[in-house]
């Protein structure tokens, strides 16, 4: 960077700057080329060994184990962007490819904790709404002891951290070995509230906060699992991306993070973040080795192998893995002796034409299942009620569905009753009844009330008094 700033020497640096777009970090970096101070010195090592003996004190102080170690931290998600990255360019469009990009930049955070034995508490996810919306639980088919709360814009709160702490309890109380639980974090405010530490303190939680600017090196979760998280959902926008989905609702990042987040949050990746971080098992080595400079003598590098690669036999998956075995097998048999090679050679290359062209043939028919499947998720979100489960607060997915049953529930009954009171009145309108006696089953001309009076008068009138 130096020897760049040299080469700027004596050019006027105002004509340069208009060419560069975007925020100004190269300009930044060439003018003050320095670490920040305040970055600097939470990296001395001095201020991370003292920070491993305050765990190591604590620990000691409350008596508590490894399997009661835990770290939580939040993680932000702006829904269609797919990595966090920055692109050198020149400023002229010419000749420039356009490429649709999701246009949703909405905000969504992830609370996240996991356990120095490399289990995971589920998450706790923020979105920015108002009211709970009934497709998040019925389309996007999170496990059931997840929970979702909403903000104004999808950021943490000093209300939402309460919730999560309260959520935390809930998950690990029951796993508790010893006597007290302790939780690393870092110093937002959200966890460093008057009615957070209060909850802590009466359910025998201690917490820890890890010195300013030293997550990268301190934090379990930043150190083994967030970064292969945002790669993992990254992966997954831009399969929705190569459907033409350009929109990416709430319900897409919900899946999207499922899947992003048990393809990243495995055991192995926990357990290696807290070893990683120098805390399970307990190793400031670890980290201070990173951060001192040492001086050693570089691995001499071995010269490339003249030895042909062993050919290890299994079952092309694309076309260029059955290309290159189909070369490394036509490489052996040319090397063999006493024998003319063309009719093996011959069928190999047959062998790799027919295996080529169905792996082709595979590979379009899986690329059209994929394209039909998002499309009709596409459709089948636009075509879904906007229904409202309520206004605010955190819902488990659980609690979620219980809502939407009892509400399913309330809104059938009336239909039942006026259904079976229809019923009823055709069954009253059907049923036959006397104009004459008023009774059920019988009519004017088979009444047997005016039967018996019909024959008392014609008694009448045929008696003759002699």
């Amino acid at each position: 960077m130096w020897n760049m700033w040299k080469g700027f020497r004596g050019v006027d640096m105002e004509m340069l700057k208009p060419t560069w777009n975007g925020m100004e970090w190269i300009w930044i970096h060439i003018m003050d080329p320095y670490v920040d101070f305040v970055r600097a010195k939470c990296e001395d090592p001095k201020v991370i060994s003292e920070w491993f003996a305050l765990v190591w004190n604590v620990k000691a102080k409350y008596g508590i184990l490894d399997e009661d170690t835990y770290n939580f931290d939040e993680t932000g998600f702006m829904m269609g962007i797919i990595f966090a990255c920055m692109v050198v360019t020149t400023s002229d469009g010419r000749g420039k490819a356009k490429l649709a990009k999701p246009g949703n930049r909405e905000w969504a955070t992830v609370i996240q904790g996991v356990n120095a034995q490399g289990w995971v508490i589920p998450p706790f996810i923020i979105l920015a709404a108002q009211y709970h919306l009934a497709n998040w639980y019925t389309e996007s088919n999170l496990p059931a002891d997840w929970m979702i709360t909403t903000t104004d814009n999808g950021w943490t709160t000093n209300e939402v951290g309460l919730d999560w702490i309260k959520h935390f309890d809930k998950h690990t109380a029951s796993r508790t070995k010893g006597t007290h639980r302790l939780l690393i974090l870092d110093g937002h405010e959200s966890h460093h509230s008057t009615i957070f530490e209060l909850y802590c303190k009466e359910h025998n939680i201690v917490t820890l906060c890890m010195p300013s600017h030293s997550s990268h090196y301190l934090q379990p979760l930043d150190v083994g699992c967030f970064g292969p998280m945002k790669k993992a959902y990254g992966r997954q926008i831009e399969d929705l991306m190569r459907a033409h989905i350009t929109h990416v609702s709430k319900v897409e990042f919900l899946r999207a993070f499922r899947e992003a987040f048990f393809a990243s949050m495995t055991e192995k990746n926990i357990q290696g973040g807290f070893m990683g971080a120098g805390l399970v098992p307990h190793d400031p080595e670890r980290v201070l080795s990173k951060l001192d400079v040492r001086i050693r003598t570089p691995t001499p590098t071995l010269p490339p192998s003249t030895s042909a690669d062993p050919w290890i036999p299994k079952t092309p998956q694309n076309p260029l893995e059955a290309n290159s075995q189909s070369e490394l097998i036509k490489t052996r048999i040319s090397n063999h002796q006493n024998s003319s090679p063309t009719s093996m050679i011959n069928a190999v290359d047959q062998f790799a034409k027919g295996a080529k062209a169905i792996m082709h043939r595979v590979a379009l028919l899986e690329a059209e299942v994929s394209l039909r499947k998002a499309n009709e998720a596409l459709s089948k979100r636009r075509r879904a009620k906007r229904a409202r489960v309520r206004l605010g607060g955190s819902l488990t997915v659980q609690d979620a569905q219980d809502l939407l049953a009892k509400k399913a529930a309330d809104e059938k009954t009336p239909q039942e009753r006026q259904q079976n009171g229809s019923y009823a009145g055709s069954a009253r309108s059907k049923s036959r009844r006397c104009s004459t006696c008023g009774k059920a089953g019988y009519n004017a001309r088979t009444c047997l009330e005016t039967a018996e009076s019909s024959v008392s008068s014609i008694s009448d009138v045929i008696v003759v008094d002699y």
